[in-house]
């Protein structure tokens, strides 16, 4: 059974910097003049039921991205994405709020997927022990080392009964001892069945705990193959990338952006929360009491444009 299948998915953000330019682009057809970054392209795999899959790739590969569509935090602009399953990312101080101590955080991560006070009180004794990060627990997650932060994100994600797990870098901090309890417990999921995604720079946890492995390019699938097979040639391309100067390693990087742009097929675009408004009706009916508000602090003409009321409400933030 897929758990995780993506065909030919692409996902591509808005490079705005200021609040106005992202308010305009709800109200406005993407202009040819805003900016955009690929950062995954025409992606397609397929994840079955139990399977350990290692994640790898150079920074700016999609690693990320592709953990946070899978996860339903993003959406995809091309393609399709089918996820059969609730899904748990696992990485350092992910979704953690620093001004909340760690059992705080513990019952605010907690309710936001979906349990009742009752299930939270009973899972808290477990996952305090499984993060044994002591009297810190109850201290402001400000006050916690990188290490401290991924025991405890960790333990909360393991509590939780997911059926796929992505761990994102969550064991390149702590002791030996912690990481051999995490290699446990998700030796426990393995066992009973449950698909984990492992995103790592480490080869050596890669080659020990994966049986798969998805090499990333810069948005693309490299390779996808079992470990044994993966494995050496990232390594012998690891070997060759960092004896590249900076400058060959940049070129490297548009020289393989600019093939994979010439090289694609375009595709059905997707309608989500980033493509166009086609029906902002519900938002007109607020900018009338925008609008007012704005009036003792900036003109606007008695018979606008829609263009340059957007501007003008733009403005305000």
């Amino acid at each position: 059974m897929s758990m995780i299948k993506l065909e030919h998915v692409t996902k591509r953000f808005d490079m705005v910097t200021t609040t106005k330019e992202k308010f305009k682009l709800l109200f406005k057809s993407k202009s040819k003049s805003v900016k955009t970054f690929t950062a995954l392209r025409d992606v397609t795999l397929d994840i079955g039921s139990g399977e350990v899959v290692g994640l790898v790739g150079i920074n700016g590969s999609g690693k990320s991205t592709l953990s946070n569509l899978i996860s339903g935090i993003i959406y995809a602009n091309e393609g399709d994405v089918e996820i059969n399953g609730e899904v748990a990312i696992i990485a350092v101080s992910q979704g953690l709020k620093s001004v909340l101590t760690g059992r705080e955080n513990i019952r605010l991560k907690c309710l936001m997927l979906g349990m009742d006070d009752a299930e939270i009180d009973r899972r808290m004794p477990g996952i305090i022990d499984f993060a044994d990060i002591g009297d810190f627990i109850d201290q402001p997650i400000k006050k916690y080392s990188s290490g401290m932060k991924s025991r405890l994100g960790f333990a909360i994600a393991v509590n939780v009964d997911a059926d796929i797990l992505i761990v994102d870098e969550a064991l390149s901090v702590g002791d030996q001892t912690f990481y051999n309890r995490c290699i446990d417990k998700m030796n426990e999921f393995k066992d009973e069945g449950k698909t984990i995604i492992f995103v790592s720079h480490s080869l050596s946890q890669i080659r020990n705990f994966c049986e798969r492995v998805i090499w990333l390019e810069y948005g693309q699938v490299k390779l996808d193959g079992t470990t044994k097979e993966v494995v050496p040639q990232y390594k012998q391309f690891l070997t060759s990338y960092k004896k590249l100067s900076k400058d060959e390693q940049h070129q490297y990087r548009k020289d393989r952006l600019k093939e994979q742009a010439e090289n694609a097929t375009p595709r059905k675009q997707n309608v989500d929360a980033e493509d166009t408004v086609k029906h902002p009706g519900w938002i007109l009916s607020g900018l009338g009491l925008l609008v007012l508000a704005a009036g003792s602090v900036m003109v606007i003409d008695e018979t606008p444009s829609f263009a340059s009321l957007t501007d003008a409400i733009a403005n305000l933030f």
